[in-house]
């Protein structure tokens, strides 16, 4: 359901697996966008507000396609608000703790939900959790806060990689790439040809490159370390992350230096165009791409460092949660219910680009060969991550933000950066 972000994963519920996550959701355009009529409050006993982040064209016209089924099943009346991924993800915060709130949001699950269940301010859908008895354990753990209680329905998940042209490649004469050393020599290859190999798109968007951090670190250092250092029970000055900004800088001289500087919109315009050569980015990305496009997109797993280090792999889970103040929670609970079900998920998968992996684990994914690759791929780890906000807090990403761009412009000065960082993150996990 992600429609960019974080980083940040439908997949899981067919895994098993409890640790999922990428910032998740949609940042891909930088405009505010409203569909419905609805107000961004709540309607008391009248309609369920819903405030979206997905706003790409393809995952808001699936959001919008089933509150239209959903309000003609006449079990209830819902009204969407779709906004801009950077304009939800800072007014969160600000929507939760209103006088009158929107009902019911799409985001996702781990520390950033369960944060907010600890302030009392989601709704419990345990109830809504007593008809899921098929969804696998790890779905329910990872929907549950602290006390117990559910706070979050899965929706989909999805999974991350270096997503290229199939056609370009052949073009280049190139190939996937499985090692570290294979990546280098790829990316050494295409710039000698001319064309930036690795795009990235930080104008608006700097979480994007939490991405490159989080996948070097459970790479080199491993998953556990990795959610550990993000858990305020390592340090970011450590050796151990400093290894991964030394093997980062062997990859900075193949940016596109253009990514530094034009929104995520543009990146993923560039890598359709054969403009740069591939993009460590989520398969929300392909809600953007044009249908015709999709058939030439292939993708490849972050290439392996250590091969003594278990085998991680970043897959999101996206969903919902609700204002625990809202006026009307059953018509809410309701609306989850529908969501949480094989119809609405299919619904979905159908609508969006497909390239998404449903929660409920009788709803069927496409078949398709992109599709087949990254749920295999995903079998194959041994670790999930989220993403780096989903395995930490939304308050912490912003500290990560400001020091890999400041390595990305200043890769001399990581011992400041990473002692900045350091500083930073203790103000976070101090409150």
């Amino acid at each position: 359901m992600s429609d960019f972000d974080p980083g940040r994963r439908r997949f899981l519920g067919h895994l098993g697996l409890a640790g999922l996550g990428a910032l998740g959701a949609s940042s891909f355009l930088s405009a505010c966008a409203s569909s419905a009529s609805g107000p961004t409050t709540s309607n008391g006993s009248g309609a369920v507000t819903i405030q979206s982040n997905l706003s790409s064209p393809q995952a808001k016209a699936a959001m919008e396609k089933l509150i239209e089924t959903f309000n003609a099943q006449g079990k209830g009346t819902a009204s969407l608000n779709t906004i801009a991924s950077e304009t939800f993800r800072t007014q969160l915060p600000t929507y939760l703790t209103s006088a009158n709130p929107p009902d019911l949001y799409t985001w996702y699950a781990g520390s950033v939900a369960n944060d907010y269940a600890s302030k009392n301010l989601l709704l419990d859908v345990s109830e809504v959790w007593k008809s899921l008895d098929d969804y696998p354990q790890s779905l329910r753990t990872l929907s549950t806060d602290a006390s117990g209680k559910q706070i979050f329905v899965p929706m989909n998940n999805y999974w991350w990689g270096f997503f290229y042209r199939k056609s370009n490649f052949a073009k280049w004469g190139v190939q996937e790439p499985k090692t570290w050393t294979e990546f280098l020599a790829l990316c050494e290859t295409l710039k000698s040809k001319g064309v930036p190999p690795i795009g990235i798109g930080l104008g608006d968007t700097p979480w994007v490159a939490s991405a490159w951090f989080d996948y070097l670190n459970i790479r080199i250092n491993g998953a556990p370390f990795h959610r550990e250092l993000l858990a305020g029970k390592q340090r970011f000055d450590d050796p151990k992350v400093k290894a991964v900004f030394t093997r980062w800088r062997e990859a900075l001289p193949y940016f596109d230096p253009k990514g530094k500087a034009y929104p995520f919109q543009e990146a993923t315009t560039a890598l359709l165009a054969g403009k740069t050569g591939m993009f460590l980015i989520g398969t929300f990305f392909a809600d953007a791409a044009p249908k015709d496009a999709l058939g030439d997109l292939d993708f490849f797993r972050f290439p392996i460092i250590d091969p003594s280090v278990p085998l991680a792999e970043e897959a999101p889970t996206d969903g919902f949660f609700a204002s625990a103040k809202t006026a009307n929670p059953t018509g809410t609970k309701a609306l989850l219910s529908y969501l949480a079900g094989v119809e609405a998920q299919e619904a979905y998968v159908k609508a969006s680009s497909g390239i998404v992996l449903p929660a409920n684990p009788r709803a069927k994914a496409s078949d398709s060969p992109l599709v087949v690759k990254g749920k295999a791929m995903l079998d194959e780890a041994k670790e999930l991550t989220q993403f780096f906000n989903r395995d930490s807090s939304d308050a912490l990403q912003p500290t990560a933000d400001t020091a890999l761009t400041k390595f990305i412009d200043k890769p001399d000065q990581i011992d400041a950066i990473l002692r900045e960082w350091q500083a930073g993150a203790e103000k976070v996990f101090k409150g």
